[in-house]
């Protein structure tokens, strides 16, 4: 469990090429894919295995497990002035092998598995981290954890040291290997006039700018400190607005994409005459905004939820949405963001239109040269109501 020395041999990281930080210190705002690139250059982020190309997304890195997970007895953070190495120990945890064909994370179970990458981070650059979009439609509960921290997903400023995630399958037990990539890390450059900021999202009237421009969504704007997405729930009979997630299913393995016939594993959920759904407590399920979305090249965008007074639900599994996302050949929004949600503590009626969370924007340090759509790796483009890549549709079984 022992993390690489930032002294160790160079063979144990990618390339150094950017020797430089003046290049980072000229760029501020959310990293793109070339400043990511850049940084693994310059060693800022490392792996015992060399980071590969399919990992660079437009604006973040998807993160590998590394050889081994822990079963551990329940979730943790380190604290201030402590390892995850020093907790874990404390916990006497079950170790098991994640090298070969893997091992089955059972559900409803929590884990910590180191990471293959580590970070060695200038004094500007900080992280912040959530699940992939397939791993949250699985309803895998995933969260990245840095020795020395009091917040889950958060990657303080000049941060050196490994990475761990925590996971917890909750509907699926799901087998994973070295190298299952279930998380992503975005990183943040910040100049003096930053450092104090904890909020760098846009405005609701540069939002509003933008879309006067180039339209952010096919309707109209619906601004509270961010554009408020609602659900779609209404349909012609029989149509699908959504999945419930079946109990008892078999396991799903995370690297296999297309190999899983959707009824086994899912109910579809059909338009009602009232437009109307109840949300069970301990069910999730799978949903999609009315609203069809793009995001432009130059920014990305996370769902964020609304205040919990609205409801009692949980939509935000998996939020993050990389600039080109969306992007349609007629330059008009064309995708719908899918929803993951599960409900709190009781029953909840969930309407046609409901809002349900709000999309946050935020700057790129510079347009992404590569985005969202533009390789084979992009799943989800031009999505409507769609369950994970795992999954075959129904109908086309």
């Amino acid at each position: 469990m022992t993390a690489p020395r930032r002294d160790a041999p160079p063979d144990l990281f990618v390339d150094a090429a950017v020797h430089d930080d003046s290049y980072f210190a000229a760029h501020h705002g959310l990293f793109a894919r070339q400043e990511i690139h850049a940084m693994a250059r310059r060693k800022l982020i490392q792996a015992y295995r060399a980071i590969e190309e399919p990992q660079y997304q437009p604006a973040s890195l998807d993160l590998r497990l590394g050889k081994e997970v822990y079963r551990v007895r329940a979730s943790f953070l380190p604290g201030r002035g402590r390892t995850v190495e020093e907790h874990l120990e404390s916990l006497n945890p079950e170790r098991i092998s994640l090298t070969g064909n893997g091992a089955v994370l059972e559900k409803g179970i929590v884990y910590i598995a180191p990471l293959m990458e580590r970070l060695d981070l200038l004094p500007s650059l900080s992280g912040a981290a959530n699940p992939k979009s397939s791993t949250g439609r699985l309803d895998i509960f995933t969260r990245l954890i840095v020795d020395g921290s009091e917040a889950f997903d958060d990657v303080p400023l000049g941060y050196a040291g490994p990475l761990y995630v925590e996971i917890s399958p909750r509907s699926f037990s799901v087998r994973v290997r070295e190298g299952s990539r279930l998380n992503q890390i975005r990183f943040r450059s910040r100049n003096s006039k930053h450092m104090g900021l904890a909020d760098f999202a846009l405005k609701d009237h540069e939002i509003r700018e933008r879309h006067a421009k180039t339209p952010l969504v096919d309707g109209d704007l619906d601004l509270r400190d961010g554009l408020i997405m609602r659900v779609a729930l209404s349909g012609s009979a029989g149509q699908i607005v959504g999945y419930r997630a079946q109990k008892n299913s078999e396991i799903i393995d995370v690297d296999r994409p297309g190999a899983y016939p959707a009824h086994e594993f899912w109910e579809p959920l059909r338009a009602r005459p009232d437009s109307r759904l109840i949300l069970d407590p301990d069910e999730f399920y799978i949903l999609a905004s009315r609203e069809k979305m793009q995001i432009p090249a130059d920014l990305a965008a996370e769902m964020a939820p609304i205040d919990p007074a609205i409801g009692e639900f949980r939509v935000h599994y998996a939020g993050f949405f990389d600039p080109g996302f969306g992007q349609g050949a007629d330059g008009r929004p064309g995708a719908r963001a899918v929803l993951e949600v599960r409900s709190r503590d009781v029953p909840f009626l969930l309407e046609d239109g409901q809002p349900v969370g709000r999309l946050v924007y935020e700057k790129l340090a510079d347009k992404a040269d590569e985005l969202y759509g533009a390789t084979a790796v992009s799943n989800y483009q031009g999505q409507g109501l769609k369950l994970s890549k795992h999954f075959r549709e129904f109908g086309a079984e």
